[in-house]
């Protein structure tokens, strides 16, 4: 009995747990249907009296944001399936293939991992300066192309593959692309698929770098949009909220669609770690 207690209120502060962590959610999606102005009445609504798309309207054609999520799509897809294929055949590398130094290189690129990102984004600029990629959305995407924690992550994974079925595929004559592509791509698939979507996220909710590249409004990607808009419609805080709510919706949207995979990949990759 004390057992079913204990069962029972365990579920209990989960759903609880559950429910004031969606709740910031659920009002932010409420007060960009809501008239102009209701958001800030005292006491608060946290439903609409009247559901209007209104807000989602005049972002996409009075505020031209329908650009901005445009720019943002390609950067973080784009970025996204390059740095996939880069990092998973990185860790592929570090994790297989037998090369000078294999061993030092790697601990070099791990020692990376303690330097702040900021730190390289001087001369990251002045770099892209140089090659004449600032204020364009390649500039903004290099920089995600390949990350060490990627390499690190997938390299650990692919660790455990057996060498002898490698080994087999060679001894049939197949190189060293067509082993990746054929047989180790679909056995890392849940860790790429949970790199990929923490790398979407990443590069969907940049902030700072895109800031920093980008000096023409028609190249700004969502989050900098937004973040231009605040000082001109600091007080339409209906229109704010349609804002974040196109912000944060593709990323639920993905995380829902690769959950199976998502859980999969780190559970196995916690277990083989």
């Amino acid at each position: 009995m004390s057992t079913r207690r204990s069962a029972i209120m365990l579920h209990v502060a989960l759903v609880a747990g559950a429910v004031l962590t969606l709740m910031p959610l659920i009002w932010m999606v409420a007060a960009s249907l809501m008239p102009a102005g209701e958001a800030n009445t005292f006491p608060p609504h946290f439903l609409p009296s009247r559901p209007t798309l209104e807000h989602y309207v005049a972002l996409v054609t009075r505020l031209k944001l329908a650009r901005s999520f445009m720019n943002s799509t390609i950067v973080a897809v784009v970025t996204t399936l390059a740095s996939v294929m880069i990092n998973g055949m990185a860790g592929y590398a570090f994790a297989k293939l037998r090369f000078s130094a294999r061993e030092r290189l790697f601990r070099v690129l791990l020692a990376g991992l303690v330097i702040p990102a900021q730190v390289g984004m001087l001369p990251l600029f002045l770099l892209l300066k140089s090659m004449g990629l600032v204020n364009t959305l390649i500039g903004v995407m290099i920089p995600g192309l390949a990350s060490i924690y990627g390499v690190f992550l997938i390299r650990q994974y692919a660790v455990a593959l057996p060498d002898e079925l490698l080994d087999a595929a060679r001894i049939d004559g197949a190189g060293e692309f067509r082993i990746f592509w054929s047989i180790v791509l679909p056995l890392i698939r849940p860790i790429l698929v949970t790199f990929a979507a923490f790398n979407f996220l990443a590069m969907w909710n940049d902030f700072l770098w895109p800031l920093i590249v980008f000096s023409n409004d028609a190249k700004f990607t969502l989050p900098v949009a937004l973040a231009n808009l605040v000082g001109e419609h600091v007080q339409d805080t209906e229109l704010m909220m349609a804002g974040s709510v196109l912000t944060v919706l593709p990323v639920v949207i993905l995380f829902l669609a690769l959950q199976r995979l998502y859980t999969q990949g780190v559970m196995m990759g916690s277990v083989k770690g």
